[in-house]
């Protein structure tokens, strides 16, 4: 059988790797391949929620407003990780957006299919249960680090998570991430604002742990991953 880019793409990810070749096929029927580019949305807050996503290429920030307007980070997506997981409340409308920090790929799964792919596939629901409870952990994790951590505690914390999920390795221990962020969204993203992410950004680079130039500040050079505490 000669199967579709999109079939041989859908093997390669996690998620799907309890799926027989008869149920990604079906799947690859009825998915979509999407792009968009960097600054686009992929939903907005009160858009409709009609699909599920998995990205595949690039990296896209979800979060939401609060009551005064506000932005609240919740997380950053990165390659085949799941986007839209609340398909599963009752709300029809979403209460987050999705944006994406650079330009992105992703399958577009519609939520009636994807409901009904999880009612036949025990330890796919089983996956995606796991999923959704992780997501809950970091949120969990991030208030309590709020609380007991200092603010630049949780910068480096941050990069340290850049450094597994997005970076590439160069050399012995040095890690090159090109993380797409502001400094204002890394503040949304450790709770913090953007002039303590400057300052500590910038006394890392002063103390030659990190560096980055301010032609390119999103893209950061940890010298040492050792030295990152």
């Amino acid at each position: 059988m000669n199967h579709s880019s999109k079939f041989l793409l859908l093997k390669e990810i996690e998620l799907f790797n309890t799926l027989n070749d008869m149920q990604i096929e079906q799947l690859s029927n009825q998915s979509t391949l999407v792009k968009i580019g960097k600054g686009k949305h992929l939903f907005h807050s009160g858009d409709r929620l009609n699909h599920v996503y998995i990205l595949i290429k690039g990296s896209i920030k979800v979060g939401r407003y609060t009551l005064n307007d506000k932005v609240l980070l919740k997380e950053i997506a990165y390659r085949n990780e799941l986007i839209g997981e609340n398909f599963l409340s009752e709300n029809e409308n979403s209460r987050e957006f999705a944006q994406a920090l650079e330009d992105a790929e992703l399958f577009q799964i519609p939520i009636s299919y994807f409901k009904s792919l999880l009612e036949h596939n025990p330890d796919l629901c089983q996956k995606i249960t796991g999923i959704l409870i992780q997501k809950m952990a970091n949120l969990e994790s991030r208030m309590s680090n709020f609380v007991f951590k200092k603010a630049q505690s949780r910068i480096i914390d941050f990069l340290k998570k850049l450094a597994k999920t997005k970076g590439i390795k160069i050399g012995f221990d040095e890690v090159l991430i090109n993380h797409g962020l502001s400094h204002k969204e890394i503040a949304y993203i450790t709770d913090t604002s953007r002039q303590t992410v400057a300052r500590v950004l910038g006394e890392l680079k002063r103390q030659n742990i990190i560096h980055f130039s301010t032609r390119k500040p999103h893209k950061i050079l940890i010298r040492s991953t050792l030295n990152l505490s």
